[in-house]
């Protein structure tokens, strides 16, 4: 498992250019304090010779080295003592001229000793939302928010099965490439649990991809018109390269020999690669037959395993209530 290579580069951006804004944070009120009181800067001059001081007393050698090093720690000591009344009388906050940082664990690396901090593995994880197509509903939806009350009683047992099963696919996701087709009307839950699919990957680090299938398709469209000799990156690729692709409201868009040229092309290659598809429509088994062709309702058929959602509108429910 590893992180988009793209986000990772954003995200490092992002470190340096915080970084660098509190260096010059730090210089800024350096500047500041030190106009104010020249002594200060001073001050700063010896506590950067204190460093030199206990470099030389450590080449010395042995002897006599502690007596050394305590006399250089006391000097120090008293010199921070010094500056940190001068900032005290000047009207500073003690912290004036530190050098902030966003982290106090990683101190804004973004690394600690054990690895990736949590700050780090946190933005990469909103960079991942953001990369999913659906960074505000990764945000308010997912398995523990899905709730069965608002189905009947006689359609709870078919998503409790669908509820459990995207779990195990989740929980096994490296060995797990299993593809889905959820099919059933509006509002039955079938965006809820693929988002819940999608937040619980993209918090692990896999790149998730949630698209309609009408915009997948406007990308596959815009890369056939594209120059092809140009170095712009090919929006389409990204559909055929990510952990899960998630095409939701199938069906929904105009159908044409190359959009059925496309999604036959993401559905053979992603198989073939076993990358796992999870397919959201509200049409039927005979209603995908007849307005895809064969090779495509085979493929969907065969290599994909089919969960009905039924009942009526849970969200028009939620708004009665």
């Amino acid at each position: 498992m590893s992180y988009i290579r793209k986000n990772v580069e954003l995200v490092n951006k992002e470190f340096e250019e915080k970084r660098a804004r509190h260096k010059a944070e730090q210089a800024s009120n350096l500047a500041r304090a030190y106009e104010v009181c020249p002594e200060l800067a001073k001050i700063d001059k010896e506590l950067s010779r204190v460093g030199l001081e206990i470099f030389a007393v450590a080449m010395n050698g042995k002897e006599g080295l502690d007596e050394a090093l305590l006399q250089v720690q006391k000097k120090n000591e008293e010199l921070l003592a010094r500056r940190a009344l001068l900032l005290a009388k000047n009207g500073f906050p003690a912290d004036f001229t530190d050098l902030k940082y966003d982290c106090d664990i990683c101190l804004d690396s973004g690394y600690t000793d054990n690895g990736m901090c949590t700050c780090y593995r946190q933005a990469l994880t909103l960079k991942g939302y953001e990369s999913s197509g659906i960074a505000n509903l990764l945000k308010k939806q997912s398995f523990d928010s899905f709730s069965l009350d608002m189905y009947p009683d006689e359609a709870k047992p078919i998503i409790q099965k669908v509820f459990t099963r995207l779990r195990r696919f989740v929980d096994n996701f490296e060995s797990d490439k299993t593809s889905f087709l959820l099919v059933g009307g509006t509002g039955l839950g079938k965006t809820h649990l693929s988002t819940s699919v999608a937040k619980e990957l993209v918090d692990k680090g896999y790149y998730v991809i949630y698209e309609i299938a009408q915009n997948i398709f406007s990308d596959f469209e815009a890369d056939y018109f594209r120059d092809r000799y140009n170095d712009t990156e090919m929006l389409s690729e990204r559909y055929l390269e990510c952990d899960l692709l998630i095409i939701d409201d199938l069906g929904t868009e105009i159908v044409t020999n190359r959009s059925l040229s496309y999604l036959y092309n993401i559905i053979n290659t992603r198989l073939n690669k076993n990358l796992p598809i999870i397919i959201s429509t509200n049409l039927k088994g005979k209603e995908l037959e007849k307005l895809y062709n064969e090779r495509i309702f085979s493929r969907l058929l065969g290599d994909f395993t089919h969960y009905r959602f039924e009942g009526t509108d849970v969200r028009t429910k939620k708004l009665k209530k």
